[in-house]
């Protein structure tokens, strides 16, 4: 179960708002992230224990990829990375609704399990795109693995089947997400002020 924040958490940070102007308050330590994302790692590592091919990771590019490769090391179990290029932000605070894909998976899908892996959840319209698309390249199973949930702003239903933070109607930048390309190497997650 994921963990439910209803406000922002305390952080012991070295990084401070005079060393990023606009950073915000900080909500989730790297700490917490790191306990967080090992029990994900076990959890999906069990889930998919007896599969007989290796699990096929398919990451949204660009915020996904801190979080997935931080996943990737947790797993005790076989899987290969694929990637998938999505936008719907476009330099804002919100999706526009218009999502612009990139790129999508490069190997084959067909009788494989996948994992779907997101930084976070928003409208849901994302995830739901490409989720869809993925599905008519025949995978075994398809779940959804994503590192925050904001439900607050969901415009259309999505099951994630492996969630870390259940997080407030605010805007998130760090550990990968962004505000127009910047504050992905935060190691901690923040508000945006």
């Amino acid at each position: 179960m994921a963990e439910v924040l209803t406000k922002p958490i305390p952080v012991k940070s070295q990084v401070t708002s005079a060393d990023r102007p606009g950073a915000g308050k900080p909500m989730i330590s790297s700490t917490r992230i790191a306990r967080r994302v090992r029990r994900l790692g076990k959890q999906i590592s069990e889930t998919y224990a007896d599969i007989e091919t290796p699990l096929v990771i398919v990451v949204i590019l660009k915020g996904a990829t801190v979080f997935a490769a931080d996943l990737l090391r947790s797993l005790s179990i076989p899987a290969e990375l694929e990637f998938v290029r999505a936008s719907s932000y476009h330099g804002g605070t919100t999706s526009s609704g218009r999502l612009q894909l990139a790129h999508m998976v490069d190997g084959t899908l067909v009788g494989r399990h996948v994992l779907l892996v997101e930084d976070i959840v928003d409208s849901g319209l994302t995830v739901n795109v490409i989720a869809r698309r993925i599905k008519r390249l025949g995978p075994a199973s398809l779940r959804i693995a994503a590192l925050l949930d904001r439900p607050a702003r969901r415009v259309t239903e999505v099951k994630i089947d492996f969630c870390g933070f259940v997080i407030p109607d605010r805007f998130v930048i760090g550990y990968g997400l962004d505000y127009a390309g910047l504050y992905r190497e935060l190691p901690h997650i923040y508000s945006l002020t």
